[in-house]
């Protein structure tokens, strides 16, 4: 095996949402396998922070500030980010948020709001990258999806519906653009720590669920979705297209 094939030095990787949470750990591993980062988000006091944090580490990072839900803004500011900074090596479209509501309950303004993050920003955000790596010839996507693009659960099912149709847009990405030597994949991550999950970690009836449901019998640390997103980014996954990789310690494989 070459020891390059994981190497992603010289490689640029922009990664959505990435100011806190799951976004924040896959640019830390992608930085730590060489790739210069940037960092995306609403909040440029939290994106401000994470940057300094990487700078710190040793690590090249820039900062895009900028709305995945709005397609002209992101198509002004990846076009921008490609002018100014360079090309768009890798994108990882990871902005999302969650409303835990009964569905006979949840209002159609919540539902607009996260369909408008979780589903249009992966189409507005891809297709904006897409262009320019079409004209290159290459690129890798990787939509960050979830054990709910397959499963659902009470009170999320519009969540459930938005990673469902991610997972279905992957594989579309896939059938449009793969003949320009870009491969689009999805990581499915079960349940994780985050600052996001913490209410729930710490209910312990909730976390007695979880635990009993899932064949590894714990929570995953988030650090265990790098590899995978390393992996994706890099030239070891240069015929997986369209595919939908879950890292959910069991969970969507077990009744």
């Amino acid at each position: 095996m070459k020891k390059t094939l994981f190497d992603l030095s010289g490689l640029r990787a922009l990664v959505t949402g990435s100011s806190q949470g799951i976004g924040y750990a896959l640019a830390q591993g992608l930085a730590e396998a060489g790739a210069e980062i940037i960092l995306n988000g609403r909040n440029t006091e939290k994106l401000s922070d994470a940057a300094q944090k990487l700078t710190e580490n040793g690590h090249t990072v820039h900062q895009s500030s900028f709305d995945v839900t709005d397609h002209e803004i992101v198509k002004t500011h990846i076009d921008q980010i490609e002018k100014t900074i360079g090309a768009i090596d890798i994108l990882v479209n990871n902005a999302g948020i969650q409303r835990r509501t009964p569905l006979e309950d949840f209002s159609s303004s919540d539902w607009k709001e996260l369909m408008e993050t979780n589903l249009d920003g992966v189409f507005h955000v891809g297709q904006a990258v897409a262009n320019h790596m079409i004209k290159r010839n290459r690129g890798k996507i990787i939509n960050i999806c979830s054990v709910q693009s397959s499963v659902a659960r009470i009170t999320v099912a519009p969540y459930a519906a938005s990673k469902g149709a991610v997972a279905m847009l992957t594989k579309g990405m896939c059938t449009d653009w793969a003949k320009y030597n870009i491969q689009i994949n999805g990581i499915a991550p079960g349940y994780f720590e985050t600052e996001l999950t913490q209410p729930l970690v710490e209910d312990e009836t909730f976390t007695a669920w979880l635990k009993s449901r899932t064949p590894a019998n714990r929570w995953g640390k988030v650090d265990e979705l790098i590899g995978s997103a390393v992996f994706l980014s890099s030239e070891a996954s240069s015929f997986i297209n369209g595919h939908i990789l879950y890292v959910d310690g069991g969970l969507t494989s077990s009744l």
